[in-house]
């Protein structure tokens, strides 16, 4: 079941489809729950392998909780933060998908509108850093092809237990084009700087599209009888000329 708590937080069993879900959220959004004033809405997916804390970085950046005793998603859950990003009110609408296989078809779905992702693996478990290449690939799949990721190697505080080279992810991150941050949401350790980069590059991306857009000249008026010419081609020989009759 669709649960949504005074906090922001909601979540959807395996059964659930996306639609109904957006439906209940608005709905929910309707009654008050939502509605705070903003200038942008940006969604973040986190995804990555099951246990590698995606939903403690989750409620670390959006309650500032952590639990120790944190179990498996089930399905997809989300939670919202509304903070200032260079200047602009910006509501992070943050989405933590399920690691686990079974809920792979539900997921995928939910990769459509995100504007960034934070794709997380363990430290201290080598395997979840082996599979970042494939959770990559999906998101790339689904995803818009400008989304912001960034790779996030969690659970610093098990400094003894690490198995993952911080030079190993940064060679991985270079390469395919992401930043890099490693956290602790345990210990609180770079999540706030984490979020804040990836939310404030999408409002980089979003500002220059929005630039872009509005320094654009109007389109001119094409009257009757004048002489239109095709761009990239011969103009001595592609003019058309419109005859009035």
């Amino acid at each position: 079941m669709y649960l949504l708590e005074a906090d922001g937080v909601g979540s959807i069993s395996e059964r659930a489809s996306t639609t109904e879900m957006e439906d209940r959220r608005r709905e929910m959004a309707r009654r008050g729950g939502l509605e705070d004033e903003y200038d942008y809405l940006f969604k973040v997916v986190l995804i990555g392998d099951s246990g590698v804390g995606k939903s403690n970085l989750l409620s670390r950046f959006t309650r500032n909780h952590f639990s120790i005793d944190s179990k498996s998603t089930i399905g997809v859950e989300f939670a919202t933060r509304t903070l200032q990003v260079e200047g602009k009110t910006v509501k992070a609408q943050i989405w933590d998908t399920a690691g686990q296989e079974r809920y792979r078809a539900i997921t995928s779905a939910y990769y459509r509108g995100a504007l960034g992702a934070l794709l997380v693996y363990d430290v201290t478990k080598p395997k979840s850093f082996e599979n970042v290449d494939r959770w990559l690939k999906e998101l790339r799949d689904h995803a818009d092809s400008n989304i912001v990721v960034m790779l996030i190697g969690n659970k610093t505080d098990l400094k003894h237990l690490r198995a993952v080279a911080s030079e190993d992810a940064q060679s991985f991150a270079e390469k395919e084009g992401l930043s890099f941050v490693e956290t602790s949401a345990l210990e609180a350790t770079n999540v706030e700087k984490a979020f804040q980069i990836v939310l404030a590059e999408i409002y980089r991306i979003i500002s220059k599209k929005s630039l872009a857009s509005s320094t654009q000249p109007p389109a001119e008026e094409i009257k009757e009888g004048s002489t239109i010419v095709v761009s990239g081609s011969d103009t001595s020989s592609t003019q058309t000329r419109c005859c009035s009759t």
